[in-house]
């Protein structure tokens, strides 16, 4: 971490490192080097350990890792035997009940796509109630809040996707602006869309859930 920057405690997004496909070390390196804390879910422990990052808490129901000896690594050892509940879930409970606002979540997507899709899921469920954001190599992805506006340069890629339906969508500054009574995932959606030109992206849904992709190959 840079010596000239200050991260105070829940300030900042925490950072989920979950169990998908791993990401670039650049991108891992400056999300970590602006989270207070950082959490690790069961299945991914060991792979986060051989990259020598600083853990501060594990949590799960610890059937997918071995290791016994954390002489080495002063961590929070959370279990979380729930099975009503995914450990990506389990890890939004814990930080809600710490108090964090927002969190960051890396290696949620890639691999198994069953997992992918219920990561998803849990962002939805999860992200009414805390900023929840999804980090990979090719996109980021959040929640809408009903209205949203934000700077983006000409022709960045941007999706709007319904996770089951958003209605009355309606946007201003995209290549394809948006005026519908309802999307619906499998239906309809808005995905490869852009920004027209350098300046704001505003975005607007009355009712259910709209997710976001700021997207990059």
């Amino acid at each position: 971490m840079s010596s000239h920057h200050i991260i105070r405690d829940k300030q900042e997004p925490a950072l989920i490192i979950a169990n998908g496909e791993a990401c670039s070390m650049d991108m891992l390196d400056q999300l970590l080097e602006w989270s207070p804390t950082v959490l690790v879910l069961d299945g991914a422990l060991e792979r986060v350990i051989s990259l020598g990052i600083k853990v501060d808490v594990w949590l799960g129901d610890f059937d997918h890792t071995h290791i016994t000896d954390f002489s080495d690594y002063p961590l929070k050892k959370v279990h979380t035997p729930d099975q009503n509940l995914t450990d990506l879930e389990k890890a939004f409970e814990y930080l809600l009940a710490e108090g964090y606002p927002a969190v960051n979540v890396v290696w949620a997507s890639g691999k198994r796509m069953d997992h992918t899709l219920n990561n998803f899921h849990s962002m939805v469920r999860y992200g009414r109630r805390m900023k929840i954001v999804f980090f990979d190599d090719y996109s980021t992805s959040y929640l809408l809040p009903p209205t949203f506006e934000k700077w983006y340069p000409a022709k960045t890629p941007i999706s709007l996707m319904p996770y089951g339906e958003a209605f009355e969508v309606k946007s201003s500054g995209l290549l394809y602006d948006l005026n519908h009574p309802v999307l619906r995932l499998g239906t309809q959606t808005s995905s490869s869309n852009e920004a027209r030109e350098d300046g704001m992206v505003k975005i607007s849904y009355e009712s259910g859930s709209l997710i976001l992709m700021e997207c990059h190959d």
